[in-house]
Formats: C-alpha cells, sequence, structure tokens
C-alpha cells in the first residue's frame, strides 16, 4: 500500500515580509481514471468491481469481489496493475485495494445474483428488518422469501407458511448475507 505524501505548500506573503498560514494543493485523482484502469484489468479476472471512492487526500479505495472467494493475490495483482498505470511524479496517492467484506451490504446487482439462494438480511429505510432467502433479483427490485408462523382459521397449532416480498432497491438501507453462529 502506498503512503507517500507529497503535497505542494504555497505561501502567500504579507506586507513587510511576513509569511501567513500556508495553504495546500492537492491534485485530484479523477475517479473515472482510476475505474477505468481497473476496468482494463478485470475483463481478464473473474472478479468484478464493486466500488471505487476517491478522497479529497488523493486516497484511492478500491472494493472488488467474485463470484467466488476474492483472494489476497488477486487484490495484490490489480493494485500493482493501477500503480504501473498511475505516475507517482505527477500524481501523489494512497491506494487500497480489498475485497467485499462478507457482512458488507451488498452494493451493485451482481453482489445480489452471487446471493440468489443464501439468507439475507433486509433493512428497510423505515427501519424495519427481514430475513429470508433471496429468491430473485433484476435491475429494478429483488423478491426476499420469508416464513412466517400463522395461526389458520380454526387451528389449534400455528404452521410455517413461506411469503414472497418484492423490494424496489431505493427502498431499502441495506442488503447482507446474514451470517449465523
Amino acid at each position: 500500500m502506498a503512503t507517500i505524501k507529497n503535497i505542494l505548500s504555497l505561501q502567500r506573503f504579507g506586507g513587510w515580509g511576513e509569511v501567513k498560514s500556508p495553504f495546500y494543493f492537492v491534485f485530484m485523482i479523477e475517479k473515472e481514471t482510476v475505474k477505468r484502469i481497473v476496468d482494463e484489468f478485470l475483463t481478464q479476472s473473474v472478479n468484478y468491481l464493486v466500488n471505487i471512492d476517491v478522497k479529497p487526500d488523493n486516497v484511492i479505495v478500491v472494493e472488488i469481489d467474485g463470484d467466488r472467494a476474492v483472494s489476497i493475490d488477486d487484490c495484490i495483482s490489480l493494485s500493482k496493475f493501477i500503480e504501473s498505470k498511475l505516475d507517482r511524479d505527477t500524481e501523489d496517492y494512497e491506494l487500497e485495494v480489498g475485497s467485499a467484506g462478507i457482512g458488507q451490504p451488498f452494493k451493485i446487482l451482481r453482489q445480489y445474483l452471487k446471493n440468489v439462494g443464501n439468507e439475507v438480511e433486509v433493512l428497510t429505510k423505515s427501519g424495519v428488518k427481514h430475513t429470508g432467502i433471496l429468491k430473485s433479483a433484476d435491475a429494478e427490485t429483488f423478491v426476499l422469501t420469508m416464513k412466517k408462523q400463522v395461526k389458520p382459521e380454526g387451528a389449534k397449532r400455528k404452521i410455517t407458511v413461506e411469503e414472497d416480498l418484492t423490494f424496489i432497491y431505493n427502498e431499502i438501507k441495506h442488503t447482507k448475507y446474514l451470517i449465523k453462529i
């Protein structure tokens, strides 16, 4: 991980030759530049891009995932590739490349598709939490199959029934893989 920080310090001079407070100027690396580099690398990989974040102090965070496990070697290879495409003499940056964590919220459709058939937790924007099996997902919605206990009219005992709930992505706060211990 690169952690060198070269910041150009520009001084403003006031009357009588006094030096006033310095201010700093940092050349910001464009997110689209990093995305093009990552996309180029991932065309030859089973992994896919989840998120890129370029912070104002040129800290670049790249998050990848895969239909199978992402290895540390995958992250190292991508990191080296990105570094080979950026020029340290003109763009100082800190680079972090990692895999999407198992307990992290899904950010893209492909993560939903990867987890069809798995148990997930959905938290709606209204604060209601649902758990169930992710049944399907497409670009607009996803379906969660939940089991619940109901007591049929006239019955002595409750029975378990399955119910499908359809969610629109903008109605939810997060969806994540449910880890049970």
